[in-house]
């Protein structure tokens, strides 16, 4: 019974995960379509003012962050747990995000005008439309903080099918404000704000009509556990530390290219954040299916699936990951002159999306294992430890920056951070799950530095031999491909991953 437990859980996270993927696919494809039009209709130096902007309002997720992944992780594991409360967790959670939104509006207003009249870099008759983007800005952040219960609640409920065609939804709006700004009736800056709220309430809208029609603990009516809500409130205060800290490499390094470098460093920064977006979409579409999993089978006491769960996930996200992003690296001239037109790319533009790209595949060995830290709740520990490096780069970032560093050093700093972070997330893991670390060495990191490196070989030769172009775009995406692929196969999985695969493609 238990093997056929697992099978079925195998074949959900199978489905969800092709129903990410095709979520993914439109909203990478829309995501980057929609930065082109945004770029040609505002210009650089208007989407760096609402990039700034927008930096000031999301660097108050470093106080809803914690409380976000509180949310997520204690409505998961009372779908995996025995004895589930989930109606009064989710209740909590609804009532304690609508504190939350209250406290950033009385925040992010005075806080973000401040920024806005004395300390950001902007043409002074900009100033005005700049504070009209805050209002917007900060009512699209607090309806996205609103629904987050509704969010998690769908995806702790593996209902990927809905996750994915809601989001397709958000996406095609934002795709539609893009095409809408161009026969704006007002300020085109100010017009893509507010369209981007409407856009954001909307989903709203979406997220609560289905949760209210298909899962019961939606009904349970205005509830306010103070049990529940302390152990939120616990596990979010020490989760605080590395969600903060996220934030703040971010974001605040979004700031201080603002203040070293200006608005037109900032349109790099969101252009190269839209990369971002696509690309780590392409691997956590696939975490999104499995970390349900894993929390529920720590829930569930079932430690050896968890683990299995865990080495594969982390593979696989890096197999996904390198797939997408060496082609991408070694083609990133060619394909930002495809992307923005040649001629409109923002300087230091290529050369972010290149850096941004290997600190993702730094950051993506993690992904399983911050998931199976945080089904625990015992994450106080952890998060000193990890959270407090996390915590060096924005410091770092300032001194370099002022001692007259290059924009990109943001992103070599943040490498070198998240290299440190995954050592010391292996030596807190081996306390806080037992988690083999030798083996993990073994059977996981070394297998995927191994095929990282040969994998470099073939896309960095066509690099050096051919010119840009689309000829030489086809002939690296190939064989990049290819030969990416038959390391896969030989170096990077293990003898059961390879009898799954050849099991399924014979049994099709």
């Amino acid at each position: 019974m238990a093997e056929q437990g697992i099978s079925e859980n195998s074949r959900r996270i199978a489905r969800n995960t092709v129903l990410l993927y095709f979520r993914m696919f439109l909203l990478m494809l829309v995501g980057l379509f929609t930065s082109r039009v945004i770029l040609r209709v505002l210009g650089e130096g208007e989407l760096g003012i609402y990039s700034a902007v927008a930096g000031v309002v999301t660097m108050f997720s470093i106080l809803t962050g914690s409380m976000s992944a509180a949310i997520s992780r204690f409505i998961t594991f009372e779908l995996g747990s025995k004895e589930s409360n989930l109606g009064k967790v989710f209740s909590t959670a609804v009532s304690t995000q609508l504190l939350l939104a209250a406290i950033v509006i009385l925040l992010a207003e005075p806080a973000g005008l401040w920024y806005i009249s004395n300390k950001m870099v902007l043409p002074p008759d900009r100033i005005f439309a700049a504070k009209w983007v805050l209002q917007f800005t900060i009512l699209s952040f607090v309806i996205q903080l609103i629904s987050v219960p509704y969010n998690a609640d769908i995806i702790a409920h593996e209902r990927m099918d809905a996750f994915a065609w809601i989001s397709i939804f958000e996406g095609l709006g934002k795709l539609a404000v893009a095409f809408a700004i161009m026969v704006s009736p007002i300020d085109r800056l100010v017009f893509y704000a507010a369209m981007l709220a409407l856009v954001s309430l909307l989903t709203r809208f979406a997220y609560g009509l289905f949760c209210r029609r298909h899962f019961e603990e939606t009904h349970a009516g205005w509830q306010f556990d103070k049990g529940i809500f302390g152990r939120m409130f616990s596990f979010a205060g020490w989760n605080f530390i590395g969600a903060g800290s996220g934030v703040l490499r971010d974001h605040g390094g979004n700031l201080l290219l603002n203040a070293f470098f200006g608005p037109v460093a900032n349109a790099a920064w969101f252009l190269t954040n839209q990369v971002n977006g696509a690309v780590q979409k392409f691997v956590t579409s696939f975490t999104t299916a499995i970390n349900p999993q894993i929390t529920k089978s720590y829930a569930a006491g079932d430690r050896e699936y968890m683990l299995r769960l865990i080495f594969r996930g982390s593979r696989l996200s890096i197999w996904l990951l390198l797939l997408v992003a060496y082609p991408v690296i070694f083609n990133a001239g060619f394909l930002t002159d495809l992307w923005l037109g040649a001629g409109k790319v923002p300087e230091n533009t290529v050369l972010f999306i290149r850096l941004v790209l290997v600190y993702l595949m730094i950051e993506a060995i993690s992904y399983t294992m911050v998931t199976a830290m945080l089904s625990t709740g015992d994450i106080r520990d952890y998060q000193v430890l990890v959270g407090g490096l996390q915590l060096l780069n924005l410091p770092i970032d300032y001194i370099l920056l002022k001692a007259g560093a290059p924009a990109e050093t943001i992103y070599y700093v943040a490498a070198g951070v998240a290299i440190l972070c995954l050592i010391a997330r292996l030596y807190m893991l081996r306390k806080m799950i037992d988690l083999p670390v030798g083996r993990f060495l073994k059977e996981v990191l070394a297998r995927e530095l191994l095929v990282a490196g040969l994998a470099l070989i073939v896309p960095w030769f066509i690099a050096c031999k051919l010119q840009a172009g689309w000829g030489t775009l086809l002939i690296s995406l190939i064989a990049t491909e290819i030969s990416s692929c038959i390391l896969i196969w030989y170096f990077g999985l293990d003898h059961d991953e390879r009898d799954i695969i050849t099991h399924k493609i014979l049994s099709k």
